[in-house]
């Protein structure tokens, strides 16, 4: 039987009036001349990403255009295999905000958790070793920054944002999608999709959007940030920004915070 339609206050963006297809628009805008100055400089090295970019500027890309997609996909059941033991332990399994406290705004319940594979600044041996598939599977991805299984509890919302920096695009690969499909959903910019079971989905995460559970069932995605495909120099001087960013105060709090939460979970 088809799912009924979604409600227009649910289906819409938020401010249909406002094209949400705009890398610069925030829903809260900086309110100093200190922040207005950080912005302004953003939004021209993030203009300055775009222009160099090998494979255009859109919100949501092709998956066909990235060769290693097919052989991520091909073994996705692998992936799931390891996640279906991970989720035994859901329930200690921290919250995005207990590692990354920069995503409180959006963020503040235990319905959206975590379980770290890879990241910036981050060392997390024995969750990777729980995990062998997957992180072979990780190796396939060029430029790769983050990884972790992003777990959605039921009726869960993540209100609009964008993210921090147009230098890297996001693959979600569907591992656990709840039914009725169309009701498990994410908006990038103006444009909606749905995540199926082993199929990938890459977009520019610093294109606002938001994303829907509305349904019984968790939602788990391998999460992925990887470097942004640039024309050389500009693809050099990505990465080296991005290794230097490996120091950022807030990247090595999220660091030390899983850590510590991996030695006391393996510890008992």
């Amino acid at each position: 039987m088809n799912a009924p339609p979604l409600p227009p206050a649910v289906a819409a963006p938020p401010t249909p009036a406002t094209n949400l297809c705009d890398r610069q628009h925030r829903l809260d805008p900086p309110k100093t001349f200190t922040g207005r100055c950080l912005l302004w400089l953003q939004d021209r090295l993030e203009a300055a990403v775009a222009r160099v970019s090998v494979h255009g500027d859109p919100p949501i890309y092709e998956t066909a255009t990235f060769t290693w997609v097919a052989e991520v996909e091909g073994d996705w059941r692998k992936i799931r295999a390891e996640l279906d033991q991970v989720m035994k332990f859901r329930d200690q399994m921290p919250s995005f905000q207990d590692i990354l406290k920069e995503v409180s705004p959006i963020q503040s319940d235990n319905q959206w958790k975590t379980f770290f594979l890879s990241g910036i600044g981050m060392d997390c041996t024995e969750n990777a070793r729980r995990c062998p598939e997957t992180m072979r599977l990780l190796g396939k991805i060029p430029g790769l920054k983050t990884a972790f299984f992003s777990i959605l509890s039921p009726r869960k919302h993540i209100p609009a944002h964008r993210g921090a920096y147009n230098g890297v695009l996001r693959f979600h690969l569907g591992l656990l999608v709840p039914e009725p499909r169309e009701q498990c959903r994410i908006r990038i910019g103006n444009e909606f999709r749905h995540w199926t079971e082993g199929r990938g989905l890459i977009f520019d995460d610093s294109y606002n959007h938001e994303v829907w559970n509305d349904t019984d069932g968790y939602r788990v995605v391998l999460f992925v940030d990887f470097a942004r495909p640039l024309r050389q120099p500009f693809h050099a001087m990505n990465e080296g920004l991005m290794s230097i960013s490996a120091l950022a105060p807030f990247l090595r709090e999220a660091g030390d915070k899983q850590k510590k939460w991996e030695a006391k979970f393996y510890r008992r």
